[in-house]
């Protein structure tokens, strides 16, 4: 059995569980907003714990002598999650989707450029790829959302959530937070087809980075995040108790 059958046959069992309402609705989006914004933005480097994370998010407390914009990363991010869930009434993701996720999320760090492409070359650092030109950037966004939009039912949902990181990335359209639109818009892809996000935890970070630089060739990346969709759909069967599939 291939990992996308395995994630199909978890999605079967969950699914009999749906539709999720009311109380049980907000406790999984609730429970995911907080470890989709920590592990997000921890892959990048900020200094929050999951617990201060959780405390930001629900009582609006700031823990003594974290960096201002660490706090200000994860209320942008819960902010740009709470959005992706507006866009769970359609089976399509737009460049105006990205811009405004972004807009959001980096609202509070940075004002000036929240919500609209970089004007000014950059470059990741350890990487022996070049992102994409400044020049280049609306052009290829719009190619990247029309790809999108015509191509998305030639892949498996999966697939198709980690191939949409993976070019949203390679373009780099952002001075910043480029990692973190990417991840929240597989996982709007991902939960748009009804499937668990994809959480990385920081743990991950060194497979996650390396995967990704090779990602020219897309198997291994694909087979990465859906590795990351099977743990959380593991982990959501362990908490509402449904039972897991017979594997054979």
């Amino acid at each position: 059995m291939t990992i996308y059958e395995k994630i199909d046959r978890y999605k079967m069992s969950i699914d009999e569980m749906r539709p999720f309402e009311g109380h049980l609705l907000n406790e999984i989006k609730n429970y995911y907003r907080i470890g989709l914004t920590w592990s997000s933005n921890a892959l990048e480097g900020n200094t929050l714990t999951l617990s201060e994370t959780k405390i930001l998010l629900e009582d609006g407390l700031t823990v003594g002598g974290k960096p201002l914009r660490d706090a200000l990363e994860a209320l942008g991010h819960a902010k740009a999650y709470d959005f992706m869930f507006t866009l769970l009434g359609s089976h399509r993701i737009t460049e105006e989707d990205a811009l405004t996720m972004y807009r959001m999320f980096y609202i509070g760090i940075d004002a000036e450029e929240a919500g609209k492409y970089r004007d000014r070359p950059v470059f990741i650092t350890g990487s022996r790829y070049e992102v994409c030109q400044v020049e280049q950037i609306g052009v290829e966004m719009a190619k990247l959302f029309q790809w999108a939009a015509s191509e998305r039912n030639k892949y498996h949902p999966v697939q198709f959530a980690a191939q949409l990181h993976k070019r949203f990335v390679f373009i780099h359209p952002f001075i910043d937070g480029n990692g973190r639109v990417a991840r929240l818009l597989m996982n709007t892809a991902l939960i748009q087809d009804g499937y668990m996000p994809a959480i990385i935890p920081p743990v991950l970070r060194h497979e996650y980075i390396s995967l990704l630089e090779r990602a020219h060739d897309d198997q291994p990346f694909m087979d990465f995040i859906a590795e990351r969709v099977l743990e959380s759909e593991k982990e959501i069967m362990r908490l509402l108790h449904i039972p897991f599939p017979n594997q054979h």
